[in-house]
């Protein structure tokens, strides 16, 4: 992003008095930089108020991001940055995210990230501007997580920008120039939000059943937690009745996994399973089902196949945080770029949420449940006595290589604290390596994951270090951790049908049966780890099988919101109902069946509700048939061949 084209600084002229001059104000945002070694962090940005850069290096120091900004005047000006001390929430020694600013290469004398538990203005002091266009640089010092969400200059000396929103965000949009209203992206048949697994299959789905679609995603990169930012492999079974077509849109689009290995096993005979069993042979680092390397998740390939579907316009990099309403319909939304600030407006007839965390349903006032409802509401057996918050937690995966030379890693006094006899011995931390089920999984995700890299850093280098361990890992060096929190559970979404233990349990029969889930009733509970005085870090899967139960359509459409569907985790079911239905080749045939469902809506005018009410018997015809095949090149077996490795 070339930096006086991208970066967001406008002019903000404040007239202090009548005999005072014009004061100039400069707000610089941090993911506007050429981010080089740095990387954009927009899970929190609905609660602290904007993207920010992370110095994520793994106890490295990261390449500086750049950018150049002109002034309009030269002369002193104080200097703020946006930042805080990541480790101060926990009242610990040290400070490991500290980076420094520099203006034509000379460095500000403050190091930014030394204090405050809370997202804050560091004052800076007084900078001389020599010269009216000026490079300014992010310098990481440490490589542990050090982060900047923006860098004011005010030649107003007295000038305090507010630290709290509103006010903030006020402040903000003037000095940033935002217009009041948002540019228009276009007029589409469906939007969909979140770009996971749930939310591509969505797409692709309506969009081959004649939709105009908008796919809006807030990160670089498609497939969620099977990407190569989370790196969760896709998990359950496909093919299934009473609709044995739906899978087949996941299994195309879908990198190759454990499921996908186990599935070709099954009839090793087939050309296509014949190919698979192929590719595993020549890359058998693809059975690797979480935290694998990187080319395992296939995102590039995700992004090719969206970008070259007919009637898929792809928008990655935008948030979405507006909507507009008219009583119980969604009219609009809105999406901010996370690298430019730019908002755009998507209009449609029908909005279709796949975010997860129920992002668009809550922005909606769409009905929605949190956490683990009583036994007597719900009548499940598996439901604890009494309701309460508690959710199944974040894993922050990551994994160590091996080298042929011994390498260092530091002692991290300001880390999570283990021994020789808490410590977790290993080399790769999966699944259950998973931080915050008693806590808020949106509002509170910077610190479940700034916990879970605690964990993680403070174990490490107690392997690397302690007398005990250091001969074993002396050559094992960190390779990759996780900064974007791999989430399981947050805010469930309201259908006219919340799925229960017991429907599936019992296999209650619905005349709206869509997709079929297989997997167990997969339950996550925070584990004890011996000798850590800490918050638990790891958890227990408790799992109760199942045989496999198709899911009611009514379970993907708001109750309250008319023109709103919803495929992922978020959708109308129970705590432990989600255990179930919560894995992702499960979620992406929900994507699948909703899309379909787009296209009646489209067809006859109606709202979600109307397919099951006046249009069953054609939306069963769509999914006997299942999605329409594509010419895409990608979808030649020959694809595999083309992983690198």
């Amino acid at each position: 992003m070339k930096s006086l084209i991208s970066v967001c600084i406008y002019l903000f002229c404040l007239q202090i008095s009548i005999a005072q001059p014009l004061a100039t104000t400069l707000l610089v945002e941090a993911e506007s930089f050429d981010t080089s070694g740095w990387v954009v962090d927009q899970q929190s940005m609905d609660q602290m108020g904007s993207p920010y850069l992370l110095a994520h290096g793994l106890g490295i120091p990261v390449a500086d991001a750049v950018t150049s900004v002109e002034f309009p005047l030269e002369g002193e000006y104080r200097l703020w940055v946006r930042t805080r001390n990541w480790v101060a929430p926990w009242n610990v020694p040290g400070a490991p995210g500290t980076f420094q600013l520099l203006i034509d290469g000379k460095a500000v004398r403050t190091v930014f990230g030394t204090k405050g538990a809370e997202w804050h203005w560091q004052e800076g002091g007084i900078v001389h501007i020599d010269e009216k266009r000026v490079t300014l640089a992010l310098r990481d010092l440490t490589g542990f997580d050090g982060r900047c969400d923006a860098i004011l200059f005010s030649t107003n000396h007295r000038l305090r920008p507010p630290n709290h929103e509103p006010a903030l965000a006020v402040f903000r949009r003037k000095l940033l120039g935002y217009p009041e209203n948002p540019a228009i992206a276009g007029e589409y048949n469906v939007v969909v939000v979140g770009g996971g697994m749930a939310g591509c299959c969505t797409a692709i789905s309506a969009a081959r059943r004649g939709c105009r679609v908008a796919l809006i995603q807030n990160r670089p990169v498609l497939g969620g937690n099977n990407s190569s930012e989370v790196r969760v492999g896709l998990s359950g079974l496909i093919h299934q009745a009473p609709y044995e077509k739906l899978g087949e849109l996941v299994d195309e689009i879908g990198p190759i996994g454990h499921w996908t290995l186990w599935e070709a096993q099954q009839n090793p005979e087939s050309p296509r399973n014949k190919r698979i069993l192929e590719t595993i042979k020549k890359y058998p680092e693809k059975t690797i089902h979480n935290a694998g390397p990187a080319s395992n998740y296939e995102d590039q390939r995700k992004i090719s196949i969206l970008r070259n579907e007919k009637n898929v316009e792809l928008y990655l990099n935008m948030h979405v945080n507006e909507v507009e309403m008219q009583t119980n319909r969604i009219t609009a939304v809105v999406a901010q770029n996370i690298r430019s600030g730019e908002r755009l407006k998507f209009v449609a007839p029908l909005f279709v949420d796949c975010t997860g965390d129920g992002n668009l349903g809550f922005l909606a006032k769409a009905d929605f449940r949190v956490g683990r409802e009583s036994g007597s509401q719900t009548g499940e057996k598996l439901a604890p006595e009494h309701a309460d918050s508690l959710v199944m937690g974040t894993s922050v995966q990551w994994y160590a290589r091996e080298k042929k030379a011994p390498s260092s890693f530091p002692l991290c006094p300001w880390a999570a604290s283990f021994d020789e006899n808490s410590c977790i011995q290993g080399t790769r931390g999966d699944w259950d390596w998973e931080t915050g089920a008693d806590r808020d999984q949106i509002d509170e995700i910077e610190r479940i994951r700034d916990y879970a890299l605690r964990v993680i850093y403070g174990n490490w280098s107690v392997l690397k270090n302690h007398e005990q361990f250091k001969g074993d890992y002396a050559t094992w060096k960190l390779a990759w951790v996780a900064f974007i929190g791999g989430k399981r559970e947050s805010r469930r979404l309201l259908g006219d049908v919340i799925l229960r233990q017991q429907d599936i349990e019992t296999k209650k029969v619905y005349a709206d049966a869509s997709v079929t889930t297989t997997w167990s009733i997969d339950l996550h509970y925070p584990k004890k780890t011996p000798g850590y005085e800490g918050e638990p870090f790891r958890s227990n899967a408790e799992q109760y099988e199942i045989e496999p139960y198709p899911i009611p359509y009514r379970c993907f459409y708001s109750r309250n919101i008319n023109n709103l569907m919803m495929a992922g985790r978020n959708i109308s079911v129970t705590h432990v109902a989600l255990g179930t239905v919560r894995v992702m080749r499960t979620t992406s045939m929900m994507g699948e069946v909703v899309g379909m469902a787009a296209s009646l809506c489209k067809k006859y005018h109606c709202d979600p509700r109307q397919v099951y009410s006046d249009h069953l018997n054609e939306f069963k015809q769509l999914l006997t048939e299942g999605v329409p095949e594509t010419n895409h090149p990608d979808r030649s077996g020959l694809r595999y061949e083309k992983v690198s490795r």
